[in-house]
């Protein structure tokens, strides 16, 4: 057994969380050792009782592990133990980091600039477009962008940093094999073609209550600050936030409509300490870091000259042109761009970035020039 499968073993033993690892591994120095170890050895570690002891000592009668192999080679999974050089080094420094990743895609050295956005599930118009502008500014400007693929805030900031170009993580609350929610499975494969979709669960770990909190610290540990875009008091995001802060991480949260119950967290978060954004400028200058000089700067928000036309894709030309002067619904541009679904999303919020054509409620475009 090499000691990536032991590690793989211990994760899929029920109740043996991060932090039972790292005292079994104070105890007995490796995987490979604690799985050897005789139950009374085993209950000589902190925190391990007879039940868990005995988990642990007949963990071959109570895992497959040939089968868990094969699923994740049939999902072209990768596997990361907290011990390899390759492990991000912002997560590994966590209080209860995950001692193995389950990854589709890589993770590259450059996600070190990482910035997490997140938010409500629910979202207003305000929400999605101050998401959709402020990650791909940020994806624009060599930021990776973390968020946990869920409806909403996550969504749209995937979304944003992908037509950007950039790189963009997602971070499951369940297993790979289980993906949630499931309208975001062809998101997924864009991301692990242009960044990663990671988990800390095993491949066909259902998605539960317990899960999404775990998640949580991982969209946080692996940023050096986190974006709450639009959350009401009681959010999910708020709880990223606040194990942010726990992680020393910095918060950053947009101001919203003081009467709009949906904005209400984020206001709250700025009384109680976190910086106010309105631009990605705000969170690059925080970070003290210069845009890569192989990177234009993040788009303006000033309207393009003319010359900018001349610079669009052809993609981005066959979809402006089939904008209209009027509200045009987006199936009407998807058949007369005569382009794929997914392709035309993508294009036209680049349009919007450029300030070519504006989004409406309901999924209506008008052009802008």
């Amino acid at each position: 057994m090499t000691r990536t499968e032991a590690y793989l073993v211990l994760n899929l033993l029920p109740g043996i969380g991060p932090i039972r690892v790292r005292r079994l591994l104070e105890r007995f120095e490796s995987p490979e050792r604690i799985l050897a170890a005789r139950t009374d050895e085993l209950r000589s570690a902190n925190g391990i009782g007879q039940e868990m002891a005995e988990t642990i000592r007949d963990w071959e009668n109570l895992i497959d592990l040939p089968e868990e192999l094969r699923r994740i080679h049939e999902h072209e999974i990768e596997l990361l133990t907290i011990e390899e050089e390759a492990y991000p080094a912002s997560l590994r420094e966590i209080h209860d980091p995950p001692h193995l990743l389950f990854i589709r895609g890589e993770l590259l050295d450059r996600d070190h600039h990482a910035i997490a956005v997140v938010g409500s599930r629910r979202i207003t118009h305000y929400g999605r477009e101050s998401a959709r502008r402020l990650s791909f500014q940020l994806a624009h400007a060599g930021v990776t962008i973390v968020s946990g693929l869920a409806r909403g805030i996550d969504t749209a900031a995937h979304e944003a940093a992908l037509a950007a170009g950039g790189r963009t993580i997602a971070v499951l609350g369940s297993g790979i094999g289980k993906l949630y929610p499931p309208e975001n499975s062809a998101l997924a494969e864009r991301i692990a073609a242009q960044g990663a979709v990671i988990s800390e669960f095993p491949v066909l770990y259902p998605p539960d209550r317990q899960s999404f909190p775990l998640r949580n610290r991982i969209v946080s540990g692996l940023s050096r600050g986190i974006l709450v875009v639009e959350a009401p008091a009681r959010s999910g995001a708020l709880i990223t936030a606040n194990q942010a802060m726990e992680q020393g991480r910095n918060v950053y949260a947009v101001p919203g409509p003081i009467d709009r119950p949906s904005s209400e967290g984020c206001n709250r978060l700025i009384q109680d300490g976190a910086k106010l954004i309105t631009d990605s400028r705000d969170v690059l200058d925080d970070m003290e870091m210069l845009i890569p000089p192989d990177s234009p700067p993040a788009p303006a928000n000033s309207a393009p000259s003319s010359p900018a036309l001349d610079l669009l894709s052809p993609a981005e030309r066959s979809v402006l042109a089939a904008v209209g002067d009027d509200e045009t619904p987006i199936d009407t541009i998807i058949g007369d761009a005569d382009l794929p679904t997914a392709t035309v999303s993508a294009t036209l919020l680049r349009l919007e970035m450029k300030r070519l054509v504006k989004q409406l409620p309901g999924k209506y475009f008008v052009k802008l020039i």
